[in-house]
Protein backbone atom coordinates (compact mmCIF):
# COMPACT_ATOMS: atom_id res chain seq x y z
CA UNK A 1 0.00 0.00 0.00
CA UNK A 2 3.01 2.32 1.13
CA UNK A 3 4.81 1.66 -2.35
CA UNK A 4 1.43 2.86 -4.23
CA UNK A 5 1.76 6.03 -2.08
CA UNK A 6 4.82 6.84 -2.45
CA UNK A 7 3.97 6.23 -6.12
CA UNK A 8 1.10 8.70 -6.18
CA UNK A 9 2.75 11.17 -3.67
CA UNK A 10 5.69 11.14 -6.56
CA UNK A 11 3.52 11.75 -9.58
CA UNK A 12 1.44 14.71 -7.52
CA UNK A 13 4.68 16.30 -7.18
CA UNK A 14 5.33 15.83 -10.74
CA UNK A 15 2.10 16.99 -12.07
CA UNK A 16 2.63 20.18 -9.97
CA UNK A 17 5.83 21.15 -11.31
CA UNK A 18 4.41 20.39 -15.14
CA UNK A 19 1.54 22.73 -14.52
CA UNK A 20 3.74 25.67 -13.96
CA UNK A 21 5.54 25.33 -16.76
CA UNK A 22 4.80 28.36 -19.27
CA UNK A 23 5.01 25.81 -22.33
CA UNK A 24 2.02 23.61 -20.34
CA UNK A 25 0.00 26.20 -19.65
CA UNK A 26 -0.31 27.41 -23.07
CA UNK A 27 -0.98 23.82 -24.15
CA UNK A 28 -4.70 24.36 -22.60
CA UNK A 29 -5.89 21.01 -23.13
CA UNK A 30 -2.60 19.29 -21.83
CA UNK A 31 -3.08 21.54 -18.89
CA UNK A 32 -6.33 20.81 -18.29
CA UNK A 33 -5.34 17.30 -18.38
CA UNK A 34 -2.99 17.24 -15.65
CA UNK A 35 -5.11 19.82 -13.51
CA UNK A 36 -7.39 16.97 -13.13
CA UNK A 37 -4.99 14.27 -12.64
CA UNK A 38 -3.43 16.04 -10.25
CA UNK A 39 -7.44 16.65 -9.04
CA UNK A 40 -8.24 13.10 -8.65
CA UNK A 41 -5.12 12.45 -6.38
CA UNK A 42 -5.26 15.34 -4.47
CA UNK A 43 -7.74 13.65 -1.24
CA UNK A 44 -4.54 10.44 -1.55
CA UNK A 45 -2.13 13.17 -1.26
CA UNK A 46 -3.38 15.75 1.44
CA UNK A 47 -3.88 12.45 3.72
CA UNK A 48 -0.96 10.58 3.24
CA UNK A 49 1.21 13.64 3.74
CA UNK A 50 -1.19 13.96 6.99
CA UNK A 51 -0.21 10.09 7.82
CA UNK A 52 3.62 11.23 7.13
CA UNK A 53 3.43 14.18 9.72
CA UNK A 54 1.93 12.03 12.48
CA UNK A 55 4.36 9.54 12.42
CA UNK A 56 7.18 11.63 12.49
CA UNK A 57 5.27 13.14 15.18
CA UNK A 58 5.19 9.34 16.88
CA UNK A 59 9.00 9.05 16.24
CA UNK A 60 9.40 12.31 18.21
CA UNK A 61 7.39 11.33 21.13
CA UNK A 62 9.04 8.17 21.49
CA UNK A 63 12.81 9.71 21.75
CA UNK A 64 11.16 11.90 24.52
CA UNK A 65 10.91 8.51 26.45
CA UNK A 66 14.40 8.71 27.15
CA UNK A 67 14.27 12.07 29.18
CA UNK A 68 15.39 11.95 32.51
CA UNK A 69 12.16 14.19 33.15
CA UNK A 70 9.50 12.39 34.97
CA UNK A 71 6.48 15.32 33.84
CA UNK A 72 8.16 14.99 30.25
CA UNK A 73 7.86 11.48 30.06
CA UNK A 74 4.39 11.54 30.66
CA UNK A 75 3.49 14.05 28.25
CA UNK A 76 5.32 11.61 25.71
CA UNK A 77 2.88 8.57 26.62
CA UNK A 78 -0.10 11.01 26.46
CA UNK A 79 0.83 11.74 22.89
CA UNK A 80 2.04 8.63 21.81
CA UNK A 81 -1.27 7.08 22.62
CA UNK A 82 -3.49 10.08 20.62
CA UNK A 83 -1.04 10.07 17.78
CA UNK A 84 -1.30 5.91 17.41
CA UNK A 85 -4.75 6.53 17.43
CA UNK A 86 -5.04 9.03 14.76
CA UNK A 87 -2.21 7.01 12.77
CA UNK A 88 -5.08 4.04 13.01
CA UNK A 89 -7.43 6.00 11.78
CA UNK A 90 -5.96 7.79 8.74
CA UNK A 91 -4.35 4.13 7.37
CA UNK A 92 -8.14 3.25 7.14
CA UNK A 93 -8.79 6.11 5.53
CA UNK A 94 -5.99 5.77 2.97
CA UNK A 95 -7.17 2.20 2.55
CA UNK A 96 -10.73 3.80 1.32
CA UNK A 97 -9.28 6.54 -0.79
CA UNK A 98 -6.76 3.89 -2.55
CA UNK A 99 -10.25 1.83 -3.37
CA UNK A 100 -10.95 1.18 -7.15
CA UNK A 101 -13.11 3.91 -8.21
CA UNK A 102 -16.45 3.30 -9.95
CA UNK A 103 -15.59 5.79 -13.28
CA UNK A 104 -19.50 6.35 -13.34
CA UNK A 105 -19.62 7.81 -9.60
CA UNK A 106 -18.74 12.00 -11.19
CA UNK A 107 -21.96 11.58 -13.74
CA UNK A 108 -25.54 12.29 -14.08
CA UNK A 109 -28.30 10.12 -13.45
CA UNK A 110 -30.71 9.01 -15.31
CA UNK A 111 -33.66 7.79 -12.50
CA UNK A 112 -36.56 5.63 -13.56
CA UNK A 113 -39.49 4.64 -11.14
CA UNK A 114 -41.93 2.18 -12.27
CA UNK A 115 -44.89 1.11 -10.42
CA UNK A 116 -45.04 -2.57 -9.13
CA UNK A 117 -47.26 -4.84 -7.78
CA UNK A 118 -50.60 -3.47 -6.55
CA UNK A 119 -52.18 -1.25 -9.06
CA UNK A 120 -53.16 2.22 -8.26
CA UNK A 121 -51.86 1.96 -4.58
CA UNK A 122 -48.17 0.98 -6.48
CA UNK A 123 -48.63 3.62 -8.41
CA UNK A 124 -49.26 6.53 -5.81
CA UNK A 125 -46.22 4.66 -4.31
CA UNK A 126 -44.22 5.54 -7.34
CA UNK A 127 -45.04 9.29 -7.16
CA UNK A 128 -43.95 9.20 -3.67
CA UNK A 129 -40.70 7.86 -4.75
CA UNK A 130 -40.26 10.04 -7.68
CA UNK A 131 -41.13 13.36 -5.16
CA UNK A 132 -38.85 11.83 -2.57
CA UNK A 133 -36.04 12.04 -5.08
CA UNK A 134 -36.78 15.03 -6.57
CA UNK A 135 -36.76 16.81 -3.05
CA UNK A 136 -33.37 14.79 -2.25
CA UNK A 137 -31.76 16.32 -5.39
CA UNK A 138 -33.17 19.93 -4.15
CA UNK A 139 -30.89 18.93 -1.01
CA UNK A 140 -28.00 18.28 -2.98
CA UNK A 141 -27.89 21.24 -4.77
CA UNK A 142 -28.77 19.04 -7.89
CA UNK A 143 -30.88 20.27 -10.78
CA UNK A 144 -33.49 17.48 -11.51
CA UNK A 145 -35.83 17.68 -15.41
CA UNK A 146 -38.90 15.02 -15.84
CA UNK A 147 -37.97 13.01 -19.23
CA UNK A 148 -40.75 11.03 -19.52
CA UNK A 149 -44.09 10.18 -17.01
CA UNK A 150 -47.12 8.18 -17.15
CA UNK A 151 -49.54 8.57 -14.97
CA UNK A 152 -52.74 7.63 -13.88
CA UNK A 153 -54.74 10.53 -13.71
CA UNK A 154 -55.59 9.83 -10.05
CA UNK A 155 -52.02 11.32 -8.63
CA UNK A 156 -50.26 8.13 -9.01
CA UNK A 157 -47.72 7.42 -11.81
CA UNK A 158 -47.06 3.66 -13.64
CA UNK A 159 -43.70 5.08 -15.17
CA UNK A 160 -41.74 8.23 -14.97
CA UNK A 161 -37.77 9.41 -15.60
CA UNK A 162 -36.42 11.68 -14.15
CA UNK A 163 -32.85 13.21 -15.25
CA UNK A 164 -30.74 14.33 -12.36
CA UNK A 165 -27.68 16.93 -12.71
CA UNK A 166 -25.16 17.15 -10.39
CA UNK A 167 -21.60 16.68 -9.54
CA UNK A 168 -21.42 13.13 -7.76
CA UNK A 169 -24.92 12.20 -8.41
CA UNK A 170 -24.32 8.71 -9.14
CA UNK A 171 -21.83 7.98 -6.84
CA UNK A 172 -24.46 8.62 -4.03
CA UNK A 173 -28.18 6.99 -5.78
CA UNK A 174 -26.65 4.02 -7.39
CA UNK A 175 -27.40 2.55 -4.31
CA UNK A 176 -30.78 2.86 -4.82
CA UNK A 177 -31.97 0.64 -7.64
CA UNK A 178 -34.00 -2.20 -6.42
CA UNK A 179 -37.62 -2.82 -5.38
CA UNK A 180 -39.31 -0.95 -2.73
CA UNK A 181 -42.00 -1.96 -0.64
CA UNK A 182 -44.78 0.07 1.04
CA UNK A 183 -46.86 -0.74 3.85
CA UNK A 184 -49.95 1.50 4.79
CA UNK A 185 -53.94 1.96 4.87
CA UNK A 186 -55.32 2.77 1.07
CA UNK A 187 -57.40 5.57 1.39
CA UNK A 188 -59.80 3.32 -0.63
CA UNK A 189 -59.68 0.72 2.46
CA UNK A 190 -62.84 1.26 4.48
CA UNK A 191 -61.99 -1.17 6.78
CA UNK A 192 -58.66 0.03 8.14
CA UNK A 193 -56.44 -3.45 6.72
CA UNK A 194 -52.83 -2.30 5.49
CA UNK A 195 -51.93 -3.36 1.94
CA UNK A 196 -48.44 -3.75 1.03
CA UNK A 197 -47.56 -3.00 -2.56
CA UNK A 198 -43.93 -2.07 -4.12
CA UNK A 199 -42.48 0.31 -6.50
CA UNK A 200 -38.86 -0.37 -8.94
CA UNK A 201 -36.52 2.15 -9.32
CA UNK A 202 -33.03 2.13 -11.31
CA UNK A 203 -30.87 4.26 -11.64
CA UNK A 204 -28.73 4.66 -15.04
CA UNK A 205 -25.32 6.72 -15.60
CA UNK A 206 -25.89 9.41 -18.06
CA UNK A 207 -23.38 8.43 -20.82
CA UNK A 208 -21.67 10.71 -23.31
CA UNK A 209 -22.32 10.44 -26.78
CA UNK A 210 -18.53 8.71 -27.44
CA UNK A 211 -19.71 5.79 -25.14
CA UNK A 212 -22.32 4.31 -27.09
CA UNK A 213 -22.26 3.45 -30.88
CA UNK A 214 -25.46 3.78 -31.72
CA UNK A 215 -26.56 3.88 -35.21
CA UNK A 216 -29.35 6.10 -36.26
CA UNK A 217 -30.54 3.74 -38.71
CA UNK A 218 -31.10 1.49 -35.94
CA UNK A 219 -33.72 3.64 -34.72
CA UNK A 220 -37.35 4.29 -35.60
CA UNK A 221 -38.42 7.49 -34.79
CA UNK A 222 -42.45 7.92 -34.81
CA UNK A 223 -44.19 11.44 -33.92
CA UNK A 224 -47.57 11.72 -32.71
CA UNK A 225 -49.76 14.34 -30.87
CA UNK A 226 -49.29 14.63 -27.20
CA UNK A 227 -52.15 13.52 -25.08
CA UNK A 228 -53.20 13.84 -21.28
CA UNK A 229 -55.52 11.84 -19.12
CA UNK A 230 -58.18 9.81 -20.61
CA UNK A 231 -56.69 10.78 -24.56
CA UNK A 232 -57.39 14.47 -24.01
CA UNK A 233 -55.46 16.37 -26.38
CA UNK A 234 -52.70 18.39 -25.07
CA UNK A 235 -51.80 20.35 -28.12
CA UNK A 236 -52.61 19.93 -31.68
CA UNK A 237 -48.79 19.42 -33.40
CA UNK A 238 -47.07 16.26 -33.77
CA UNK A 239 -44.79 17.22 -30.79
CA UNK A 240 -44.18 13.97 -28.94
CA UNK A 241 -41.88 11.78 -29.69
CA UNK A 242 -41.13 7.89 -29.78
CA UNK A 243 -37.80 5.95 -30.83
CA UNK A 244 -37.47 2.36 -31.24
CA UNK A 245 -34.30 0.48 -31.19
CA UNK A 246 -34.91 -2.31 -33.58
CA UNK A 247 -31.53 -4.42 -32.64
CA UNK A 248 -32.66 -4.46 -28.92
CA UNK A 249 -36.61 -3.75 -29.08
CA UNK A 250 -36.02 -0.62 -26.14
CA UNK A 251 -38.86 1.98 -26.71
CA UNK A 252 -38.58 5.29 -25.19
CA UNK A 253 -41.05 8.25 -25.62
CA UNK A 254 -41.14 11.63 -24.54
CA UNK A 255 -43.78 14.22 -24.42
CA UNK A 256 -43.57 16.74 -21.98
CA UNK A 257 -41.95 19.82 -24.11
CA UNK A 258 -43.38 21.46 -26.59
CA UNK A 259 -41.11 20.81 -28.82
CA UNK A 260 -41.00 17.99 -31.33
CA UNK A 261 -37.42 18.83 -31.44
CA UNK A 262 -36.72 18.82 -27.97
CA UNK A 263 -38.71 15.97 -26.99
CA UNK A 264 -36.29 14.13 -29.52
CA UNK A 265 -33.14 15.10 -27.78
CA UNK A 266 -34.19 13.69 -24.44
CA UNK A 267 -35.81 10.49 -25.56
CA UNK A 268 -32.07 9.67 -27.36
CA UNK A 269 -30.38 10.69 -24.06
CA UNK A 270 -32.79 8.13 -22.56
CA UNK A 271 -32.19 5.42 -25.14
CA UNK A 272 -28.37 5.58 -24.86
CA UNK A 273 -28.20 5.33 -21.16
CA UNK A 274 -30.35 2.17 -21.45
CA UNK A 275 -28.09 1.21 -24.10
CA UNK A 276 -25.28 1.40 -22.39
CA UNK A 277 -26.82 -0.40 -19.30
CA UNK A 278 -27.31 -3.19 -21.60
CA UNK A 279 -23.95 -2.79 -22.67
CA UNK A 280 -22.55 -3.02 -18.97
CA UNK A 281 -24.70 -6.02 -18.23
CA UNK A 282 -23.44 -7.92 -21.64
CA UNK A 283 -19.45 -7.40 -20.03
CA UNK A 284 -20.47 -8.51 -17.14
CA UNK A 285 -22.50 -11.21 -16.42
CA UNK A 286 -22.47 -10.91 -12.79
CA UNK A 287 -23.01 -7.33 -12.29
CA UNK A 288 -26.23 -8.13 -14.62
CA UNK A 289 -27.65 -10.96 -12.52
CA UNK A 290 -26.74 -8.44 -9.63
CA UNK A 291 -28.68 -5.76 -10.70
CA UNK A 292 -32.08 -8.31 -12.33
CA UNK A 293 -31.79 -9.77 -8.82
CA UNK A 294 -31.87 -6.26 -7.07
CA UNK A 295 -34.76 -5.03 -9.53
CA UNK A 296 -36.35 -8.15 -9.78
CA UNK A 297 -39.62 -7.48 -11.43
CA UNK A 298 -41.78 -5.19 -8.76
CA UNK A 299 -43.07 -8.12 -6.41
CA UNK A 300 -44.06 -7.56 -2.91
CA UNK A 301 -41.00 -10.30 -1.94
CA UNK A 302 -38.29 -8.70 -3.78
CA UNK A 303 -37.63 -5.52 -1.72
CA UNK A 304 -34.26 -3.35 -0.61
CA UNK A 305 -35.86 -1.19 1.65
CA UNK A 306 -39.60 -1.22 3.36
CA UNK A 307 -41.61 2.08 4.22
CA UNK A 308 -44.48 1.13 6.44
CA UNK A 309 -46.47 4.06 7.73
CA UNK A 310 -48.47 2.78 10.32
CA UNK A 311 -44.90 2.52 12.22
CA UNK A 312 -43.37 5.42 10.75
CA UNK A 313 -40.59 3.16 10.13
CA UNK A 314 -38.45 2.79 7.02
CA UNK A 315 -36.08 -0.51 7.02
CA UNK A 316 -33.34 -0.41 4.49
CA UNK A 317 -32.96 -4.54 4.67
CA UNK A 318 -28.99 -4.71 2.84
CA UNK A 319 -27.60 -3.09 6.09
CA UNK A 320 -30.02 -4.12 8.62
CA UNK A 321 -30.96 -0.40 9.71
CA UNK A 322 -34.76 0.64 11.15
CA UNK A 323 -34.89 4.98 11.28
CA UNK A 324 -38.41 5.48 12.81
CA UNK A 325 -38.72 9.41 10.91
CA UNK A 326 -40.70 7.74 7.59
CA UNK A 327 -41.79 11.21 6.77
CA UNK A 328 -38.66 13.11 7.03
CA UNK A 329 -37.26 10.34 4.44
CA UNK A 330 -40.14 11.16 2.21
CA UNK A 331 -39.09 14.52 1.62
CA UNK A 332 -35.55 13.47 0.94
CA UNK A 333 -33.86 12.92 3.69
CA UNK A 334 -31.94 10.55 2.33
CA UNK A 335 -28.39 10.51 3.77
CA UNK A 336 -28.32 8.64 6.41
CA UNK A 337 -29.79 5.83 4.16
CA UNK A 338 -27.36 6.07 1.59
CA UNK A 339 -23.75 6.72 4.35
CA UNK A 340 -24.60 3.00 5.48
CA UNK A 341 -25.28 1.76 2.36
CA UNK A 342 -21.73 3.31 1.21
CA UNK A 343 -19.75 2.35 4.45
CA UNK A 344 -21.01 -0.98 3.91
CA UNK A 345 -19.90 -0.88 0.21
CA UNK A 346 -16.92 -0.46 1.21
CA UNK A 347 -16.59 -2.14 4.02
CA UNK A 348 -17.23 -5.66 1.29
CA UNK A 349 -14.26 -3.93 -1.00
CA UNK A 350 -11.87 -3.64 1.84
CA UNK A 351 -11.82 -7.45 2.63
CA UNK A 352 -10.45 -7.90 -0.60
CA UNK A 353 -8.12 -5.24 -0.43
Amino acid sequence: MFDKLDFILEKYEELSQKVSDPAIINNQPVWQKYVKEMGEMEPIVKKYKEYKKAKSELADAKEMLEESDEEMRELAKMEISELEETIGQQEEDLKVLLLPKDPNDEKNVILEVRAGTGGEEAALFGSDLLRMYSRYAERKGWKTELMEINDTGLGGIKEAVMLIKGKGAYSRLKYESGAHRVQRVPETESSGRVHTSAATVAVLPEVDDVEVDLNPNDVRVDVYRASGNGGQCVNTTDSAVRLTHEPTGLVVTCQDEKSQIKNKDKAFKVLKSRLYDLKMQEQNDEISAQRKSQVGSGDRSERIRTYNFPQGRVSEHRTGVTLYKLDYILDGDLDEIIDGLITSDQAEKMKNF
